[in-house]
């Protein structure tokens, strides 16, 4: 599947937060109570986009996969057992299929993509959390050589704390 990969914009805000909130309740019938009106909200993607942070990936015209970018972590980050401590690396935050496009290898396609892009600026380490009560996630970043380096624990759970060495 073709997926064209560019910064996020302010119009496709709506697009964006409907995809979200779609996710959300496609979470919830799943019993993955990883995201709610707290967390991820409208603003938390405004501020990507005003760093230049926020990416979509559009299929046919349509918001397929949004995901954040950029070399900042939570505190609970300190607490991994990271791996590659002296290389930069980047964060992905808020990565998230559109439903429509789910189970069609965009989420794949996608890490596979920044893991190109981060090569191309020579970044060579990635790093994420993802919630444990969400098997579809475990299985992405497990089955594309992510490493478990220890947990986050936050409002809504425990999350895996994982790193990806891109050589």
């Amino acid at each position: 599947m073709q997926i064209e990969y560019r910064l996020a914009r302010m119009e496709d805000m709506g697009e964006i937060c409907r995809l979200v909130a779609n996710a959300v309740d496609k979470m919830i019938e799943n019993d993955i109570l990883q995201w709610d009106e707290i967390y991820p909200t409208e603003v938390d993607f405004r501020e990507d986009i005003n760093k230049k942070e926020l990416y979509v990936g559009i299929v046919d015209g349509r918001i397929a996969v949004v995901y954040a970018l950029n070399q900042e972590c939570d505190d609970a980050y300190k607490g991994g057992k990271w791996k590659h401590e002296d290389i930069p690396y980047y964060v992905i935050h808020r990565l998230c299929v559109n439903p429509d496009f789910q189970n069609m290898g965009i989420g794949r396609q996608t890490l596979l993509h920044i893991e190109e892009q981060l090569l191309l600026i020579g970044i060579k380490a990635i790093r994420l959390d993802v919630f444990t009560q969400n098997p579809y996630a475990l299985r992405l970043y497990d089955g594309l050589d992510y490493e478990l380096v220890g947990y986050a624990d936050w409002r809504k759970g425990r999350f895996c704390l994982m790193e990806k060495y891109l050589g």
